[in-house]
């Protein structure tokens, strides 16, 4: 249910870049069904995990997937200070997981 919920708003954030401002019928409405979609599975995530879990892991890797398909599709830069800013948010999204996983 939570990858469902991350790639609907991986999707919604692909729309948001599409719509140009939401100038843009098409993706507009691309993204507010994308999110909508988004939150929906993301709140069924929520019946079997910790919120904070879900969040980081939501965020995190929407953040390091966007910031793949900004450099795939849309000729965005790489630099060394992103890899490592995306492998820290990847690397903390791991240890609050392994860390939530312990508590039980």
């Amino acid at each position: 249910m939570l990858m469902i919920a991350i790639l609907l708003e991986l999707c919604g954030t692909i729309c948001l870049k599409l719509s140009h401002g939401f100038t843009r019928w098409a993706p507009s409405v691309g993204v507010l069904c994308f999110y909508l979609g988004s939150f929906y599975w993301m709140s069924q995530s929520l019946k079997s995990m910790e919120v904070g879990i879900v969040y980081a892991i939501w965020s995190g890797v929407g953040t390091a997937l966007i910031a793949l398909v900004g450099v795939l599709a849309f000729g965005e830069s790489v630099t060394v200070l992103k890899i490592l800013g995306l492998v820290m948010i990847i690397g903390g999204t791991f240890l609050l997981r392994f860390a939530s996983a312990q508590a039980r």
